[in-house]
Parts: C-alpha cells; sequence; structure tokens
C-alpha cells in the first residue's frame, strides 16, 4: 500500500502515520522527521532547511524531492510505504506522480485529516511544551497554518480529482480517528 497522509501541522499525521506503519507493516516517511535529523546532524542539508523551518516556510522542491526520491529507493518501502508531509505542493505531488509511476509503484490512497484551527492551535502548542520543539513557536505554527492554506491545501483539489482522496474527521481520540482512517483503507 502505497498512501499519503494529509493535513496542517498538528493534525496527528505522524501519529496515525506510526499507527498505520504498524498496522500494516510498512515504513512511516516523514519528511519533517527527516529534516529535524539533519538538522541536528549539522548537515549541510539540515543547515539549508533550518532558516526555512525557523520560520515556519516551507522548504524547497528540489531539496525535499531529492530526500522523498532517495528514501523510496530503500528496501524497506518495496511493500509500500506512508508518506507524512510530503507532497505539500501541487508541484511536488506531479514530481511524487511522475516518480512512483515510474517506480510502477503508484499512489494508492491519499487520506486528508481535517481538524478546525483553534483545536490545531491547542494542540501545537501543547505539543511544544511536551516536545520542547523550537519550531512550533505560535509565531511558526500561524505561519505554518498559513502556508499550509495557501499552498498544500490546493492538493486535496489535485487527489480529489485523481479519486484517490479520502477526507477524515481529525477531532476525537487517537483510537477513533485511526478506526476512521482504516475504515477507509
Amino acid at each position: 500500500m502505497n498512501l499519503i497522509l494529509l493535513g496542517p501541522p498538528g493534525a496527528g499525521k505522524g501519529t496515525q502515520g506510526h499507527r498505520l506503519s504498524e498496522r500494516y507493516s510498512i515504513p512511516e516517511i516523514s519528511t519533517g522527521a527527516i529534516l529535524r535529523t539533519s538538522l541536528q546532524q549539522g548537515t549541510p542539508l539540515g543547515l539549508e532547511a533550518q532558516s526555512y523551518m525557523e520560520r515556519g516556510a516551507l522548504v524547497p522542491d528540489k531539496v525535499i524531492i531529492g530526500i522523498v526520491e532517495e528514501r523510496l529507493a530503500e528496501k524497506d518501502t518495496q511493500q509500500g510505504f506512508i508518506l507524512d508531509g510530503f507532497p505539500r505542493t501541487v508541484e511536488q505531488a506531479e514530481a511524487l506522480t511522475v516518480l512512483t509511476r515510474d517506480q510502477q509503484r503508484p499512489i494508492e490512497h491519499v487520506i486528508s485529516i481535517e481538524v478546525p484551527q483553534q483545536e490545531l492551535l491547542q494542540r501545537l502548542a501543547g505539543r511544544r511544551q511536551l516536545e520542547g520543539r523550537n519550531d512550533d513557536t505560535e509565531e511558526a505554527v500561524r505561519a505554518r497554518l498559513e502556508v499550509y492554506q495557501r499552498s498544500t491545501a490546493p492538493l486535496i483539489d489535485y487527489y480529489r480529482e485523481q479519486g484517490l482522496l479520502r477526507c477524515i474527521a481529525g477531532v476525537g481520540t487517537v483510537d477513533e480517528i485511526f478506526q476512521r482512517i482504516t475504515a477507509v483503507l
């Protein structure tokens, strides 16, 4: 199964991606986690991405697409994968469509986890306190939500037109949301 999880920051993509990975025995590929690891290790990619991430902006497509392409070439993705945090723009989605088509592993499902903005702000404030995430300052969160609405939300239409989109209510317990997702898969 080749799956994309969409949703704004704080929607629960990481939580649900981890659970889906365990359920279906396929890797969850979080571009956010890959970028944070690169940042912590001080790699050239991490340093390049740092300034974008700190102000809530998107890391340039060429960097992200390259990371995803390398990751999808790894052996553990051959039975399927879950993408969390990619694609974030229609241009990235188009590049991913070409990449997965060329690899004869097309995207099969796109799950959009939908959460009201006030709920997102509360979740992200809590996440910052629990995890100490420097990229979850209130200013950065608001910027990321604006970027999501402007750049990422158009993916909803892109994947709806392809017949791949499944919208899931992202409010409730983690188990309730997980059940909604697995029911449509």
